[in-house]
């Protein structure tokens, strides 16, 4: 190959992975949309802001962040990344480290009102199990949360 070739698919790849870097939201971004979420409950009530959640063309669904909803038992209230969870008690789930995430989620709330949490799941876009860091805040008996992908 020649020189020019070569730095040409060097540049390429490079590009691409900022391109890539670009789809993926970031910390800020989710803790924004939580937040947003949360206005969006108190202004509209709990039936129209869990519909718009689940809505995967909806305001509270960007790129691979989304918004999702459990209450303190581990019910699955709204999910924008897969609405076949929504009415499921996922109080035993466990990520690919066998970290029991939705319980450690609940425990953190009741302590705190809000926070961050660090586990695996499965990304809607890629389609492969990734490190989340998610941001989560208590709105009446609900976990309203949205996360990031590393």
């Amino acid at each position: 190959m020649k020189m020019a070739t070569v730095v040409l698919i060097a540049v390429s790849m490079v590009w691409a992975g900022f391109a890539f870097a670009a789809e993926r939201g970031t910390p800020a971004e989710a803790e924004a949309m939580v937040k947003k979420a949360v206005a969006y409950i108190k202004a509209n009530g709990k039936d129209k802001a869990f519909a718009e959640f689940n809505n995967p063309k909806g305001k509270f669904v960007d790129r691979d962040l989304y918004v999702f909803v459990n209450n303190l038992t581990g019910i699955s209230l709204a999910h924008g990344g897969n609405a076949k969870i929504v009415g499921k008690n996922m109080i035993d789930m466990k990520d690919a480290d066998n970290k029991s995430y939705v319980k450690e989620r609940i425990d953190m709330i009741k302590a705190k009102g809000k926070g961050w949490q660090n586990y695996k799941f499965s990304n809607p876009v890629t389609h492969r199990i990734e490190d989340k860091t998610s941001y989560s805040e208590l709105v009446d008996d609900y976990i309203v949360s949205c996360g990031a992908y590393k």
